[in-house]
């Protein structure tokens, strides 16, 4: 028996449909996210949309799943890894700014858009929220700060980073890192050694970090 194959499925992926969707997400908001927009930005029919995905509500569920898995997976993993020190744990959870592969700001912007109309996304952004705040403040709890003190940095270090970004504040990332020393004085109260700070601008160079001592 023979089936007949949606041509438009074969020229795209799951991958492709989602990738899309999360562009005009971030570009045009959670009201532009149609089945009918997506395949039109892809060039193919809309009837291929259903080889990937049961419904338009499927794909935003996979929407918000991604926004998990990319930008708060991410930053949870980078707050746990081992450190040997304050600075350097700090220094971890910097690597998710200064590489949208491992944290999109835009997409975190736009699904917090998304939010303020959705009571379920709310929910599920509050959860994330959440998550990455607790991971900070036990990555200082393991460095020695009293557990308050800890909560208390946590905040100052993830609440000023996501307002960076919803300020869109458009800085040079050059600027950015000559400021390294000083954030890290503020966010940990200890200074920072010259080797810490060379091993992070090797990350940025070569994409892979060094190891806790």
């Amino acid at each position: 028996m023979s089936m007949n194959i949606d041509p438009g499925s074969l020229r795209t992926s799951k991958r492709d449909w989602l990738k899309m969707a999360v562009e005009i997400l971030v570009t045009g908001g959670i009201d532009q996210v149609k089945v009918q927009v997506i395949a039109r930005n892809l060039g193919v029919s809309r009837s291929s949309f259903y080889w990937f995905f049961k419904s338009r509500q499927d794909l935003l569920d996979q929407l918000l799943a991604h926004w998990q898995n990319v930008n708060t997976r991410s930053l949870v993993e980078r707050a746990e890894r081992p450190a040997d020190s304050a600075c350097r744990g700090v220094l971890n959870v910097f690597e998710c700014w200064v590489n949208e592969e491992l944290f999109d700001p835009r997409l975190d912007i736009a699904v917090r858009d998304w939010a303020r109309r959705s009571a379920k996304v709310r929910k599920v952004v509050d959860e994330g929220d959440t998550l990455r705040m607790n991971a900070l403040t036990e990555m200082f709890k393991r460095q020695g700060y009293p557990e308050e003190e800890a909560f208390i940095r946590a905040r100052v270090l993830y609440f000023m980073q996501i307002g960076y970004y919803s300020l869109e504040i458009d800085e040079p990332m050059e600027t950015r890192l000559s400021y390294l020393a000083s954030y890290l004085r503020c966010f940990t109260g200890l200074e920072p050694t010259q080797q810490e700070i060379n091993d992070f601008h090797a990350f940025l160079k070569n994409g892979t970090s060094t190891p806790a001592q």
